[in-house]
């Protein structure tokens, strides 16, 4: 039996699992960011260790930093969770390389089904349906504008290498296909370290259904029950329920079974999802395989019973699953996920502190927190940090409770999803009572749904306030890496990462740093709303620009957006490629 748990990761899912391990008496080993030091997840777990850094390359993808922590504190396994590492077959070989115990499938069934297109020849292998790709990777945008005009549009644009929406597009027209495939080639190779990118035919207002894995040494493979996930932005999901309503037993029946069939093929160790895509005229496809825990995990728990990472621990410990049968779904389940995004601002990230966070409660509601009031959600981060999940007897009890919860939710001092969540759950399209539903259901939400058909009036957010940290009593300090908490009295001088006077890039007054915004030489600045990445300029240096248009690519918590010029004039570049951006600090200037 796993004695102690590495968790390489952060925020609610690291919580998750530090709880999962306290239940079956296991040992958690925390790790952390210099601006997670604080984190709820460092102070739940049994130990914590720091890691140097504050970005993710520096972090939280670091494996050599994540084995030597494993190698100081004495853990014998680790979990993953979700990103990050969790489906890069290189960091499964080199933890079990290290004689340690990968709480996931084995590296061969990560390297099999991470790799796109082997996943689909397999899907193909075992009859799952599957609509036309390419045979492999295509070698440039050319390549896949041809792809296009010979199968039709809408084309897909995937990263053959990664999962999670990440590095995926969808051109539906043929002029944006050469922007897109660069554009996901680029989010690919940021995200998983190889750009290479396949394309298959897109289906018409497709739902997103995929079903739950788990799978264990001693040839059991459990299909825990399906999950609708359409509601998305920029392919990220924000809501997930299950069971997946309103489909027909037939679709039901053939997803579980091809899922079964898949992994069975794969020598399946570990949790698993399975995912397809249904298109509006009923077309199923098989999408791809996440060789890992899914965020919206806890929807099928509260429908199952079964506790998926506690699962996942008994797999990884070499015993059998609790149940051998697929369970019956009991009642459904809704997830509301919270994220630090403006949905009237194009979903735009607003990292920040949280002043105030009041979760819902009451019967059938269960929140997944990373953060507390107090609590720092960092730009170099993805932005979700909580999750409501919410269960009833019936599809309408459930969606009565998520109004309530998402009523009584209170965050104050970032931006968040919130009044996505109250809008959608009111909306006809979603509940079920769209009269005008393309299958006569009522449910007539899909993948695109939001950009294209919500109609909800929601108005911008006030913009988080800069993060001050002020002088701390209480605090930790490392000792050969290892956190430990001490008392001071104030001013002695005592500061965390992050915190005290010119912290987060603060002055020591608490004002935001300021480089000159060109105003008195009549230049016009172009400033970021957010800490970032400048990606790419989409306008040379020099060159003449119209108000409004797109001039640069901007990259902030995980998610890539388009800066544009307020003016119209010649543009000056102030800033290289590649470059770390402050919020508020020009990245370049244009002279009307």
């Amino acid at each position: 039996m796993i004695r102690t748990v590495l968790v390489a990761n952060r925020g609610e899912i690291a919580v998750r699992i530090v709880r999962a391990c306290a239940d079956l008496g296991i040992r958690s080993v925390a790790v952390y960011a210099d601006g997670d030091a604080d984190a709820p997840h460092v102070r739940l777990a049994d130990e914590a260790w720091a890691l140097d850094g504050r970005t993710a390359a520096e972090t939280y993808l670091s494996i050599e930093k994540l084995l030597g922590v494993a190698r100081r504190s004495g853990a014998d396994a680790v979990h993953p969770g979700y990103g990050f590492l969790s489906e890069r077959a290189s960091t499964a070989r080199a933890v079990e390389e290290a004689g340690l115990v990968w709480v996931g499938p084995t590296s061969a069934t990560i390297e099999l089904l991470g790799d796109k297109i082997a996943a689909r020849d397999l899907a193909r292998t075992v009859g799952a349906p599957l609509v036309p790709g390419s045979d492999g990777p295509v070698p440039d945008a050319a390549a896949a504008l041809a792809f296009a005009e010979e199968h039709g549009l809408p084309l897909a644009i995937k990263a053959a290498h990664g999962g999670g929406g990440r590095g995926m597009r969808v051109a539906w027209t043929l002029e944006e296909v050469p922007e897109l495939f660069e554009a996901a080639r680029r989010e690919a190779e940021a995200a998983f370290g190889r750009g290479e990118c396949f394309v298959e035919r897109f289906l018409e207002r497709p739902r997103h259904v995929e079903a739950q894995v788990i799978a264990d040494d001693h040839g059991h493979v459990v299909v825990a029950g399906t999950r609708d996930c359409s509601l998305q932005r920029r392919n990220q999901k924000l809501v997930e329920e299950a069971p997946a309503p309103f489909l027909d037993l037939a679709v039901r029946k053939r997803i579980h079974e091809s899922a079964r069939d898949l992994c069975a093929a794969a020598g399946y160790r570990g949790a698993g999802t399975v995912e397809f895509l249904l298109g509006v005229d009923g077309t199923l496809s098989f999408l791809e395989v996440n060789t890992r825990l899914q965020v919206e995990h806890p929807v099928t728990e509260e429908t199952t019973g079964l506790d998926l990472v506690v699962e996942q621990l008994r797999v990884a410990s070499g015993l059998p699953l609790s149940v051998t049968e697929d369970p019956e779904p009991r009642g459904h389940a809704i997830e509301l996920r919270l994220n630090a995004e403006d949905p009237a601002r194009g979903f735009l990230p607003g990292p920040g502190r949280i002043e105030r966070f009041v979760p819902p409660s009451g019967p059938g509601v269960r929140v997944d927190a990373g953060v507390e009031s107090g609590s720092v959600i960092p730009g170099e981060f993805d932005s979700l940090f909580a999750k409501i999940v919410v269960w009833g007897p019936t599809r309408d009890a459930a969606l009565a409770r998520a109004r309530r919860a998402a009523a009584e939710t209170v965050v104050e001092g970032v931006p968040t999803v919130l009044p996505f969540h109250r809008a959608v759950l009111a909306d006809p399209a979603f509940t079920g009572s769209d009269r005008g539903s393309p299958d006569g259901s009522g449910f007539a939400v899909h993948t695109q749904w939001i950009e294209t058909e919500l109609l909800a009036a929601l108005d911008p957010q006030a913009l988080a306030a800069p993060v001050v940290e002020p002088g701390v009593v209480e605090t930790w300090v490392e000792i050969d890496g290892k956190r430990h908490k001490v008392r001071t009295p104030g001013g002695l001088g005592f500061a965390g990462p992050g915190v005290g006077p010119g912290a987060s890039g603060m002055t020591a007054g608490g004002a935001p740093p300021t480089s000159g915004t060109g105003a008195d030489d009549g230049r016009v600045p172009l400033l970021p709303a957010m800490p970032g990445t400048l990606v790419r300029w989409l306008v040379a240096d020099g060159e003449t620009v119209a108000d409004g248009q797109p001039v640069a690519v901007v990259e902030a918590m995980k998610m890539e957006s388009q800066l544009v010029a307020e003016a119209a004039g010649t543009l000056d570049h102030a800033t290289a490629e590649g470059t770390q951006i402050a919020a508020g600090d020009p990245i370049g200037y244009i002279t009307r």
